[in-house]
């Protein structure tokens, strides 16, 4: 499986994930894209689960995105709505986490929308670990959003055989005097100091 992990702390939303693709006890690939952007940049998203389940339900939530405006909830609930009545749909297994400037949200494989309570959300085989540790982060350092992400899921990866240090992190960058909000991408050249 993986590990994808999204921290939202002071003026800034970060959406990770790790690169390992399995098969069993296979691994596939190691540098697998797993976060991405969607709606003219606006959406973070990352997946878990199977990865062909995965970029159809990326296809579908960015289709509901443009239906609804980039209108991030109204879209998750559209989504999870027509995972729940479609038979096809029913059958994928993933789980996408969605994040924009204004919220952050879990759409499960049952269809479920959830908001977190916390600042810190993952899903994926090292979910709680990586969960774990940016909650224990966030309260307990001053570190940014972007570097409780790095180092959750590097933590994540050393625990989780399924996960790796191949990291994928995107960051939007809150500023409230502005509109159009700055976005960052960084890749896993600029996090990983570990090759697997």
């Amino acid at each position: 499986m993986t590990t994808i992990l999204t921290v939202r702390k002071g003026n800034q939303v970060v959406v990770g994930g790790d690169g390992q693709v399995s098969l069993g006890n296979t691994v596939m690939k190691g540098n697998a894209r797993k976060v991405r952007r969607l709606y003219r940049g606006e959406v973070i998203a990352g997946f878990a689960g199977g990865t062909a389940d995965a970029f159809t339900l990326f296809e579908r939530f960015e289709g509901q995105l443009e239906k609804h405006q980039g209108h991030l909830v109204r879209a998750a609930v559209d989504l999870a709505k027509d995972w729940r009545s479609d038979k096809a749909l029913r059958r994928l297994e993933a789980m996408l986490i969605v994040a924009n400037k204004d919220s952050t949200l879990i759409i499960t494989g049952t269809g479920d929308v959830v908001e977190p309570q916390h600042g810190a959300l993952a899903i994926g085989s090292g979910g709680n670990f990586a969960e774990a540790s940016a909650r224990a982060l966030i309260d307990n350092t001053d570190l940014s959003a972007k570097e409780i992400v790095e180092k959750s899921l590097n933590i994540a990866a050393d625990i989780c055989v399924f996960t790796n240090h191949s990291l994928t992190i995107e960051e939007i960058v809150i500023d409230p005097k502005l509109e159009d909000n700055s976005t960052k991408n960084i890749t896993s050249e600029d996090t990983s100091d570990k090759d697997n």
